[in-house]
């Protein structure tokens, strides 16, 4: 059987599993396994998806995730995403649309915080989306706002979403965060032009927020900032150390580990409650993590073992079209991906096959994984499956899933934009890596 009905028929045995209710981690770790075993035999097979599967788990870098989500869950439940919020809507003052341009300042600073999205947006959801529908702030904006800007995380340095692509595609994740940054906060800029035009013209959609701390002159309203302060330098030390090369990726993570229980024990919320919850979240977030990579690792190292990788690379390079629409053909196959399988399933599926391609063609690795981050980031809000939106979902109650859907269109059109900004113009990604000289 040539290699071309192998494929369809390793996409259909996937599609197949998912359709009667088996976790993605364990279908493909099933489907590598009978692919492994049907080539190589049973005892070849078994130990080629072991070798898979134990050659990852020895990455150093990896150890990076749960530094971070451990990080990310000590400030959710310690409170301070929460005062962080209130003194960043007190700073933005009187001015109309304050309160849902603070929520994406906000989100932004809560994704260099964390660099997971889910617990991002429940916490915007829960603190930011009731107090814009108090003010009277218009129901679609706000929902859009709230998915929006939570998704950031995925493309915000500490991105777990790049840490991976770096491990997928062998490339250097400090690049990656460096290239990230600037198109992370292209597109909160883009939010946040999009709220204040849209106000202007219909300024029933935000009324202004009035509450007599945001009356105060500047300089008296600064005092309330001292929620973000030591948020804003934990940020800091994190992403300076990774920047300055003063530490790896992982190292890094570890201190902010550290730094996020130092933060919460200097403003008294240390708990052991909160400790044990934390603890038992991040557990059950990088297990689930950690499942999906070792599947994806093994059927796409089992596919490429049999010829698979070869045969799809060869099929994208004689695409006889402009080097550039490659790029975007890969583009299109990961967002199609995106309405059926996990983001680390697609990463891990189609990186290894697109990155080599991507440096034939004269492409840098670390741009392609700042576009592929972007795409991750539409995914993520898109209809049928968006998870934003089913994030959103589970912690609001009067608020349909078709509401939310319908909510978030703009917002993705507006993703779109900054994805095709960083395609055709290469440089807004590339050139904070070349100042840093990483």
């Amino acid at each position: 059987m040539g290699i071309e009905y192998i494929t369809i028929l390793i996409v259909a045995s996937l599609l197949a599993l998912m359709a009667i209710g088996i976790p993605l981690g364990v279908t493909t770790l099933l489907v590598s396994l009978g692919t492994a075993i049907l080539y190589f035999g049973e005892r070849a097979g078994f130990f080629l998806v072991s070798a898979n599967v134990t050659e990852v788990l020895h990455k150093y870098e990896l150890i990076a995730v749960p530094f971070f989500v451990f990080m990310a869950n000590v400030l959710e439940r310690s409170g301070i995403a929460h005062t962080l919020f209130e003194s960043m809507a007190i700073l933005g003052g009187r001015f109309r649309g304050s309160v849902a341009v603070q929520t994406t300042i906000v989100a932004v600073i809560l994704a260099a915080m964390s660099g997971i999205m889910g617990g991002e947006i429940v916490m915007l959801g829960l603190i930011a989306l009731p107090q814009m529908l108090r003010l009277g702030y218009d129901r679609k904006l706000s929902i859009g706002i709230i998915c929006a800007a939570g998704a950031l995380a995925t493309l915000i340095p500490p991105s777990v979403v790049l840490i991976v692509y770096g491990l997928a595609a062998q490339v250097s994740i400090t690049k990656l965060f460096a290239a990230s940054a600037v198109p992370g906060l292209l597109l909160a800029l883009l939010f946040i032009a999009y709220i204040l035009v849209r106000v202007r013209l219909n300024p029933v959609m935000a009324p202004i927020y009035d509450i007599p701390e945001t009356g105060l002159p500047f300089f008296n309203r600064l005092k309330f900032l001292k929620g973000a302060v030591l948020p804003a330098v934990l940020i800091t030390v994190v992403l300076g150390m990774i920047y300055g090369g003063i530490a790896t990726v992982t190292e890094a993570a570890a201190i902010g580990a550290v730094g996020a229980l130092v933060v919460s024990g200097i403003q008294q919320r240390l708990s052991w409650t909160m400790m044990r919850n934390a603890m038992r979240q991040t557990v059950l977030t990088v297990g689930s993590i950690i499942w999906l990579v070792l599947g994806a690792v093994s059927l796409i190292g089992i596919y490429n073992r049999i010829g698979g990788g070869d045969f799809l690379r060869d099929l994208l390079g004689s695409l006889d079209i402009a080097p550039i629409m490659v790029i975007v053909v890969m583009m299109l196959i990961v967002m199609v991906l995106g309405t059926f399988l996990e983001w680390i399933a697609i990463l891990f599926i189609t990186v290894p096959i697109f990155a080599p391609v991507v440096a034939d063609l004269g492409y840098d690795p670390i741009w392609f994984g700042v576009l592929f981050a972007m795409n991750i980031q539409i995914y993520y809000l898109s209809p049928p499956f968006g998870p934003a939106c089913f994030f959103l979902k589970s912690v609001t109650k009067d608020i349909e899933l078709q509401e939310i859907f319908a909510a978030v269109l703009p917002f993705i059109a507006l993703q779109a934009v900054g994805l095709f900004l960083v395609l055709f113009f290469p440089q807004i990604a590339l050139w904070l890596p070349s100042m840093l000289g990483n």
